[in-house]
């Protein structure tokens, strides 16, 4: 398998702004809606088929979850499903909460 690339929270701090990539959050719903990555899309099991079908598999695709672990299995998952570009966020979203606590968005 090859090696899965890993992005640092900076980096994508300056994807998200600009809608270069699509940001994809793999946590669990209550997780998600407490606080996530402005614009990033909540993924589960039940909208993964979803996802994959309308998604551009040419934009660059980042994942994360928690502390940047589960994010590498999924990204693996998103290379053979087609992604051209898929990236694990190291250190998940723990590491953007700390790094930009002004920038987490929350579910109403």
């Amino acid at each position: 398998m090859d090696s899965i690339k890993q992005i640092d929270v900076h980096k994508v701090k300056e994807i998200e702004g600009n809608d270069s990539a699509t940001i994809v959050d793999i946590r669990d719903p209550a997780s998600y809606q407490a606080g996530h990555i402005p614009n990033a899309i909540h993924l589960s099991d039940n909208t993964v088929e979803n996802f994959l079908s309308e998604a551009d598999k040419n934009k660059q695709l980042i994942v994360y979850c928690y502390h940047g672990i589960s994010s590498q299995g999924a990204a693996a998952y998103f290379s053979e499903q087609g992604f051209k570009e898929v990236s694990s966020m190291i250190g998940g979203f723990e590491a953007w909460r700390i790094a930009f606590s002004d920038s987490v968005a929350k579910k109403a």
